[in-house]
């Protein structure tokens, strides 16, 4: 052996030695890095307990988590039948007549296809003078003097002419009309050509969508709402007809109602129109016929699609 070999030896048992420690390191490395291995789960449970780790906000569900149960979908409480319900109603009449019920808990409507046609309101159309008038001037922060409110009370208790030309003009004429049209979504009615109250078209339907407007407090607002409807309960006198007198006594004193009749003579009719509010529920009937036979023709038809409702449900 040569004075060299020996230190050449020493170097390469240096050099084996650093390799393997290498070599130990990496496969160390490795395990940690290696899914499934002990040292990887501990080495990433680690990292993700570091403050500001996406993963450690607490949200995310363990592996061995059971799967996580969905709550029980809770089931929509039915609705209580109402006193009415849509039937295929068939009166013994001349001329024509339609109708239509609002369901205002859903907004679902029903009637023959022609509910969507017009015909003059006569004194209906004083419940919407009324609303828009006390609504407006709660708008503009005002009271209504005494005898404003007196002219509102007998217009819709009395169906008073006088007084509802009076709130009509006070209230701005035709463009009230175009207010109903807009605030109340209907989709049938018209101004009328002369611009006056009594010849405003509606339909059946749209006679139940203006029902829903007061019901919900949109026609009259927050303010006067109940003070119209309690004024529409207590119609009195010649207007006190239609789909109320289909119901008990007792129960008539609940339903808000608003009629109108009028003598066409040019067109040489009769034109009656009804509303009638429930809890829940508006039904709208309007009628035009040879004008010989008088506003009690049209009561009795309006009252008869109440009698036929009312039957109705209680088959149901």
């Amino acid at each position: 052996m040569t004075k060299s070999s020996k230190p050449r030896r020493a170097r390469r048992a240096t050099t084996l030695i650093a390799f393997v420690v290498v070599l130990a390191a990496l496969g160390v490395a490795g395990l940690r890095l290696w899914p499934g291995s002990p040292l990887a789960a501990k080495a990433a449970a680690r990292w993700e307990s570091q403050p500001g780790f996406a993963g450690a906000t607490g949200d995310a569900e363990p592996d061995d988590a059971s799967p996580t149960t969905a709550p029980p979908v809770k089931p929509t409480p039915e609705l209580e039948p109402l006193p009415v319900a849509a039937t295929d109603v068939k009166i013994d009449h001349t001329g024509w007549y339609s109708w239509a019920l609002l369901d205002t808990r859903t907004g679902k409507m029903s009637g023959p296809a022609d509910r969507s046609d017009l015909s003059t309101t006569a004194s209906l159309i004083k419940s919407w003078i009324g609303a828009d008038y006390l609504r407006r001037s709660a708008e503009q922060g005002t009271t209504p003097s005494a005898s404003r409110m007196a002219q509102v009370e007998t217009m819709i208790r009395d169906s008073n002419n006088e007084a509802a030309q009076s709130l009509y003009e006070a209230d701005g004429g035709a463009p009230a009309i175009k207010r109903l049209i807009s605030m109340c979504k209907l989709k049938d009615s018209k101004v009328a050509a002369d611009g006056g109250w009594s010849r405003t078209l509606l339909s059946p339907a749209d006679i139940t969508r203006l029902g829903a407007c007061i019901a919900n407090g949109t026609a009259a607002g927050p303010k006067w709402t109940d003070y119209l409807l309690d004024q529409m309960r207590a119609v009195r006198g010649t207007g006190d007809f239609g789909m109320r007198k289909a119901f008990p006594a007792a129960e008539q004193k609940q339903i808000a109602i608003k009629n109108g009749w009028v003598d066409r003579t040019a067109e040489q009719e009769y034109h009656v129109s009804c509303m009638a509010i429930g809890d829940g529920w508006v039904i709208g009937v309007m009628a035009k016929y040879e004008i010989n036979k008088g506003y009690e023709y049209g009561a009795n038809i309006c009252k008869q699609v109440g009698v036929q409702l009312r039957a109705a449900a209680s088959k149901g």
